[in-house]
């Protein structure tokens, strides 16, 4: 709505409602925003479409039909009949058309599914993203000047920069660890309900097989004998795929340089919230059940400094990828049998744009005490000399300070 501030504009959300009731509300924005004349008793969306596009040839306007996606609840025809519409009227018609959804899979198919009838009509598809850490950093600051770094980091660590769980938090006053944990778990607070609203959208009734698996990833299961193992199911191979590539809820995370088919291969869930959502609230359902918040809270607040150590490192592989100096940025490990990987695993590598740059390897801890140099200095020995012989590296911790 706000890019299109200063411009004739219809606006319809496509509420689950049946599709007479749409259209006639659909009829009163279409006559309030343009003043034209739409007949009324028309029922069908399609026609209305229509009509739209015949205005747009002597008009020039936007129309954002916001969550798109719901007319596959209501009438899937539609789609076909959007389809033949506009490709008779879109050469003639003077309409920016913005079709917006919140649920990925369903508008990935609605427009990237080449079995589709939409397929291919899209001049563009904007993706939203959550803020840079940049952004967040800024947001936390306008609110409490005198933030910690540790709140900070909780701010990522629960929101991974998604507006809309930011804007919570800081109407509500949350600007502190303990605040923001409280928050999340008081009663009727929406971040309890929150994964398993978008997520049930997502996968419909088959969601307790994903839900298994995302549960064991959270809790540190990230290989695929580890989770096959947690869920009790060794056949997980097309679902594992479904959510990496379908839903991108989670993401493949190899050794820095490792071949693409490579086997060394672990898997995390690539959304913030969604990491701390399993990891303590979809776990802990019985508490939130019972009533028991507080219980909850003290669980979340006894494990955040463990927890958080690990968003730390997601904190700052972000903070490089955002400076633009570095091509690849990722982490690297050794899990040969017989290799005792907390040796031979280093936190962060960073591979220069610039062939002439430096690589740099990063480790990460939340206190500069608990960091190990001569232990560090040989983790960067052995990864130069048996896979970036041809890089000059720098060697850097990074711990809260540096945020």
């Amino acid at each position: 709505m706000k890019s299109c501030e200063g411009s004739q504009t219809v606006y319809l959300f496509v509420s689950r409602n049946n599709e007479a009731t749409l259209c006639r509300q659909f009829s009163a924005a279409i006559r309030h925003s343009l003043g034209v004349y739409v007949p009324d008793g028309i029922i069908s969306f399609v026609q209305l479409f229509e009509l739209i596009m015949v205005v747009g040839q002597n008009h020039s306007f936007n129309l954002i039909i916001d969550e798109f996606q719901e007319f596959f609840n209501i009438n899937p025809s539609i789609f076909s009949g959007i389809q033949d519409v506009w490709d008779r009227y879109k050469d003639r018609s003077k309409i920016n058309f913005i079709a917006s959804g919140s649920v990925y899979t369903l508008m990935h198919r609605i427009f990237l599914d080449y079995k589709e009838p939409l397929y291919g009509r899209c001049d563009a598809i904007l993706r939203l993203r959550p803020f840079s850490t940049t952004v967040v950093n800024q947001i936390l600051a306008e609110y409490n000047p005198n933030y910690t770094n540790d709140d900070l980091l909780a701010l990522f660590t629960i929101t991974g920069g998604v507006p809309k769980y930011i804007e919570l938090l800081m109407d509500r006053g949350a600007f502190n660890v303990r605040e923001m944990i409280e928050r999340v778990v008081e009663e009727n607070s929406i971040f309890l309900e929150e994964g398993t609203i978008l997520l049930v959208q997502e996968f419909g009734k088959k969601y307790g097989n994903y839900f298994s698996i995302l549960s064991a990833i959270a809790s540190g299961k990230t290989t695929t004998a580890e989770i096959a193992q947690a869920v009790g199911d060794s056949n997980l191979g097309g679902m594992l795929q479904r959510l990496e590539e379908d839903y991108e809820i989670i993401r493949k995370r190899r050794p820095i340089l490792s071949k693409e088919r490579s086997q060394n291969v672990r898997y995390e869930i690539a959304d913030n919230f969604l990491r701390f959502w399993f990891r303590y609230i979809a776990k802990n359902q019985n508490l939130v059940q019972m009533g028991l918040n507080e219980k909850l809270r003290d669980i979340i607040i006894a494990d955040y400094p463990t927890y958080s150590g690990l968003t730390l490192e997601y904190w700052f592989r972000e903070k490089l990828k955002e400076t633009h100096l570095y091509e690849n940025v990722g982490s690297w490990w050794n899990s040969s049998k017989g290799i005792n990987v907390e040796q031979n695993e280093v936190d962060i590598v960073a591979l220069p744009v610039d062939k002439g740059g430096k690589a740099l390897i990063g480790e990460v801890k939340r206190q500069k005490k608990n960091f190990h140099p001569e232990a560090f200095e040989k983790k960067v020995k052995h990864l130069h000399d048996k896979i970036l012989n041809s890089y000059t590296l720098e060697a850097k911790l990074f711990t809260l300070e540096d945020m």
